[in-house]
């Protein structure tokens, strides 16, 4: 039968013929083996025919047939066998999933770590791995995106979403003129008046207006957005009721402006422009409780930690102090800033961090950790830095600029990875004012002119309180017998 084959197909001879004259593409000898001769061996003529019909090297020699297979055998060391085999019997028993199901499937199966479209079969063995099984890898989540990564998806305009004018505003790198409210009531100071703009139904009220030559230098609300503090040129501090738009009390005592404060449940802490910081309790009558004294020039910073075990001051001496509540010494002092330290503001996620900036000879931002002193790192905007606010649900925070840029800069933590640039304004960004859901923050220019930019967009369709919460909780205070109180300015003798 094997005669008959090679007989009835003429291939051979026509490959034969086309077959090139070179003498040295003649047929080799056969192999040394004759058992694999036997085995693996085509006829003599199908030999010649496949090699004749190969075109001859451009150098003259021999190419090499290319290796041909008739499948795929997958390797089955290097697959779970256990895992298919059980997936494939209970096919046939599953029904198919509707969208929703399969999305909520889709969702669990990120969550876990759990690749849909892995290969089903495995072509070559797998690296080496560990005798020992790594629990992690099969209990843990997979790791979160980084800040940067998540900000690049997100979209963030380049365009407010809100423009309103504030004719007045005084043009002093050193006050502090604009706050957001935990009610949502943005309180801005334009020369010798405040206004209050309610965000939620859009209405502007004027809650004060100074007489003589006086004008605002500073304006701070409370926790819970119920009294808001103005300090004045003059050197005194007045405490508003926001519901009634009514003056509870005044409190004299600084010898210039008070261009900045900061509220810790009942004390108020004001900055001076000699260089002095006094804390108030607004509750007694004798309001000052103490003097700290250690900045040689204006005071254009402070913050309280949210805890109120520390206070971070910042004045035009290039000097950032921390100050422990229990002592009218600095805790520490740092002299890395090179001009007027203005812009501070604790982590919200991280109690012990705390980011300052530097003015137009300056241009950086320090990243401190307070329980160590130690400077973690900094960050060269290039720019005069006015403000700075940290994301309440994003790993990012926000710097706002003067010359040469006037901008808002958000930038990636703690890779310090700079996100976007927002041109915001003709000329030089005084202050922002972050709302109280963490989404919007609003700026203030020596443009004259109020911008409200949504760069924090919640990550999910439902907004969360923001900082509602933890304002009304802020608004109790301990008594000394041990029980709890509410805050209540209006009487001044309330509480001893």
């Amino acid at each position: 039968m094997l005669e008959n084959q090679a007989k009835a197909s003429p291939a051979p001879a026509k490959a034969l013929a086309w077959a090139p004259k070179d003498e040295r593409l003649a047929r080799p000898p056969p192999p040394r083996s004759s058992s694999r001769a036997a085995v693996a061996a085509p006829s003599d003529s199908a030999v010649v025919g496949l090699r004749a019909a190969a075109p001859p090297s451009p150098r003259g020699k021999k190419a090499k047939p290319a290796a041909q297979y008739d499948r795929f055998i997958p390797s089955r060391g290097a697959m779970d066998m256990a895992s298919s085999q059980f997936n494939i019997a209970r096919a046939d028993a599953e029904t198919p999933l509707d969208g929703a199901a399969a999305a909520y499937q889709e969702e669990i199966a990120r969550a876990c770590g759990v690749s849909l479209n892995k290969r089903i079969l495995t072509f070559r063995e797998e690296a080496p791995t560990s005798e020992r099984d790594d629990l992690r890898q099969v209990y843990s989540r997979p790791a979160l995106k980084s800040s940067a990564s998540t900000g690049a998806k997100r979209r963030i305009l380049n365009t407010p979403e809100r423009v309103l004018d504030a004719p007045g505003l005084v043009d002093d790198y050193y006050l502090n003129l604009l706050d957001w409210s935990a009610g949502n009531m943005l309180a801005i100071g334009l020369d010798q008046s405040v206004y209050l703009w309610n965000a939620s139904t859009g209405d502007v009220d004027s809650l004060c207006q100074l007489e003589g030559e006086s004008y605002i230098a500073s304006v701070k609300w409370t926790a819970d957005g119920s009294y808001l503090a103005i300090g004045t040129s003059e050197g005194d501090v007045q405490i508003w009721d926001a519901e009634t738009q009514s003056k509870i009390r005044s409190m004299a005592g600084h010898q210039a402006r008070v261009g900045v404060m900061s509220w810790q449940q009942h004390i108020l802490s004001s900055g001076c422009l000699d260089g002095s910081i006094w804390n108030h309790d607004v509750r007694v009558a004798n309001h000052k409780t103490a003097e700290l004294v250690a900045h040689s020039n204006e005071v254009c910073g402070l913050a309280w930690r949210s805890d109120g075990a520390l206070l971070a001051s910042g004045g035009n001496d290039n000097l950032l102090n921390i100050w422990d509540a229990r002592s009218t010494v600095p805790k520490f002092s740092k002299t890395q800033h090179t001009a007027a330290v203005r812009a501070l503001a604790w982590s919200p996620w991280k109690l012990d961090l705390l980011a300052s900036g530097g003015g137009a000879y300056d241009r950086h931002v320090h990243f401190w950790n307070t329980t160590t002193t130690a400077r973690l790192n900094s960050i060269d905007t290039g720019s005069q830095v006015t403000s700075i606010q940290w994301s309440i649900e994003y790993r990012e925070l926000v710097t706002s600029h003067g010359f040469p840029h006037n901008h808002l800069a958000l930038w990636s933590y703690p890779s310090l990875a700079k996100i976007v640039d927002i041109p915001a304004h003709d000329k030089r960004v005084l202050h922002t004012a972050m709302s109280p859901d963490g989404q919007t923050i609003a700026t203030a220019a020596s443009d004259e002119s109020l911008k409200f930019w949504r760069i924090f967009e919640a990550r999910t369709k439902t907004a969360k309180a923001g900082k509602a919460g933890a304002a009304a909780a802020s608004a109790s205070v301990p008594t000394p017998a041990g029980a709890v109180a509410t805050l209540d300015i209006s009487r001044p003798s309330s509480i001893r």
